[in-house]
């Protein structure tokens, strides 16, 4: 179990929050995983799955949670402050790898909530901008102000090096339903995410009902789950912060 400090913490409203910590040397990870982190409390560790949020690459650790008053680990998780403590399990996993897709030009991310998580690990790491021509990422919230990391992504990362070598593949496509924004499921149904479901690929991160209802329609046209061991045309992530 590493024990990691917290570098930086910021609350994008009411219901979610992001925050960085250091990073272990010997930590490692896949853009699109996740790793269980938590706090201990009177001695006993309360862990939950968290994906990362930032690349591999980089030094430090970030994080997007969800805030549940009455959750028993985020409850306390959202009054993180710099300097204080999490643990961190070593080992990352998870199913949201692009090498558990078949190749293609185009992918699509489609989240909801803090299921952009991944996606912004995604995005960020070389392997994946070398893989797909064309990244669209498209983020689902009900209130604008949970459209975690809205500015970075509207503007492709200008002024960081990566702003040169995704300003042509990345779209970002922010669905705000409380302003009366059509469900990403909704927009499959009808054709305004022109997914081509023959050469197109997807990656699915968000509450299982959604997971399910995007599953479902992928399965519909005919794509295939994918995994690690057998690529598919989609793929989806099980894991979630909290139930």
């Amino acid at each position: 179990m590493y024990k990691e400090k917290v570098t930086w913490t910021h609350h994008w409203g009411d219901k979610t929050f992001s925050f960085r910590t250091t990073r272990n040397q010997s930590f490692r990870f896949n853009a699109g995983e996740f790793a269980m982190v938590g706090l201990e409390l009177e001695g006993k560790n309360i862990l939950r799955a968290y994906s990362v949020a930032s690349a591999p690459w980089e030094e430090e650790l970030e994080w997007l949670s969800v805030k549940v008053q009455d959750g028993e680990l985020t409850s306390r998780l959202q009054h993180l402050k710099e300097g204080d403590e999490v643990i961190l399990q070593p080992k990352c996993v998870g199913t949201l790898r692009n090498d558990a897709l078949t190749g293609g030009n185009v992918v699509w991310m489609l989240a909801t909530g803090t299921g952009l998580a991944p996606f912004m690990s995604l995005v960020r790491d070389i392997d994946t901008i070398e893989r797909w021509d064309k990244i669209m990422l498209v983020h689902s919230v009900r209130n604008r102000e949970e459209l975690a990391y809205n500015h970075e992504l509207t503007r492709k990362f200008v002024g960081t090096e990566l702003f040169e070598i995704l300003h042509n593949t990345l779209e970002y496509v922010p669905i705000i339903t409380g302003e009366g924004d059509k469900r990403i499921t909704a927009q499959l149904e009808s054709g305004d995410l022109a997914v081509d479901p023959k050469q197109d690929k997807i990656m699915i991160c968000g509450n299982m009902q959604f997971n399910e209802d995007v599953m479902a329609w992928c399965d519909s046209k005919g794509m295939s789950e994918g995994t690690l061991r057998t690529p598919g045309e989609y793929v989806y992530e099980r894991a979630f912060v909290e139930k």
